[in-house]
C-alpha cells in the first residue's frame, strides 16, 4: 500500500492522467491531545500582539470563531489551491473531495480575523477540530498586508506537500470527476468551491484564476 500512495501521490502531482476516485491512506485521525499539542507548538511561535486568522475558502462564509475585526488581507509566498484531498467534509474515502489549502507561490487574498483573547482556548481547539482532522496542513503564521496597510503576523494552514492527502494541481478531467460525485459531511465539492467563488466576489476579491478552471469544468460536468 506504500508503494502504491507514492507511485500514485507522484502521478497527481506531475498532472499525469489520474482515474478518479483514487486510493489514498489518510492514516488515523488527529487525537485531542495532539491537537492540542499542535496549537500550543503553534502558538510558541507567536510574536506577541493581537492573535489574526486568516481565512481564504470556507473560513470566509463560515467562521469558525467569533471575531472582534474583520478585514480584508493578502498574504505573498502563498496561491489558494484545490490541491487537498478530503475523506470527510468534502468527500468519503470512496469517493474523495477536494478542498482549498494555501501552496507555495504567488499570493492570496481573504479576510483576516482578530481572535477575541477571551475563551482563545477553546476558539483555537474548535478551528483546530475543523481544519486538522487529519494532519494535512502545517499550521504557519504568514505576513498579511490587511486593506488598511497594516502589517500583521496572521494564522493560516498551510498545504504539506509530502503527504498523501495532496493532490497538486489536477488535471480539468479529473476535476471534473470530483465535481460531480464527491460529497461529504458539510455538502458536496461542487458547492463548496461554489460557494467560495461567490464569497470572495462579493466582498470585492475575486479569484479570476479559479473562476475560470470552475467554468472550465462547468459545461462538461452538466452534460454528465
Amino acid at each position: 500500500m506504500g508503494n502504491q500512495i507514492n507511485i500514485l501521490a507522484e502521478a497527481v502531482h506531475d498532472g499525469l492522467g489520474l482515474s478518479y476516485p483514487p486510493v489514498i491512506d489518510l492514516g488515523p485521525k488527529l487525537t485531542r491531545e495532539q491537537l492540542l499539542a499542535s496549537i500550543h507548538a503553534t502558538m510558541s511561535r507567536h510574536q506577541g500582539g493581537p492573535i489574526w486568522l486568516f481565512a481564504y475558502g470556507s473560513l470566509i462564509w463560515r467562521p469558525e470563531c467569533s471575531a472582534v475585526e474583520r478585514q480584508r488581507g493578502r498574504v505573498h509566498g502563498y496561491h489558494r489551491g484545490l490541491y487537498l484531498w478530503s475523506h470527510e467534509h468534502r468527500g468519503t474515502p470512496e469517493q474523495p473531495g477536494l478542498v482549498f489549502g494555501l501552496d507555495r507561490g504567488g499570493s492570496c487574498s481573504g479576510f483576516a480575523y482578530r481572535l477575541p483573547e477571551d475563551n482563545i482556548d477553546e476558539s483555537l481547539l474548535a478551528l483546530w477540530q475543523r481544519e486538522m482532522p487529519f494532519p494535512s496542513y502545517r499550521p504557519h503564521w504568514l505576513n498579511c498586508r490587511l486593506e488598511d496597510g497594516t502589517k500583521v503576523q496572521a494564522l493560516g494552514f498551510v498545504l504539506e506537500r509530502h503527504l498523501p492527502s495532496y493532490a497538486g494541481n489536477l488535471p480539468d478531467s479529473v476535476l471534473t470527476q470530483v465535481l460531480a460525485n464527491a460529497s461529504g459531511r458539510y455538502g458536496t465539492t461542487w458547492e463548496y468551491v461554489e460557494q467560495t467563488i461567490h464569497a470572495l466576489r462579493t466582498h470585492a476579491m475575486p479569484d479570476l484564476s479559479l473562476e475560470a478552471r470552475f467554468k472550465r469544468c462547468r459545461p462538461v460536468l452538466l452534460a454528465i
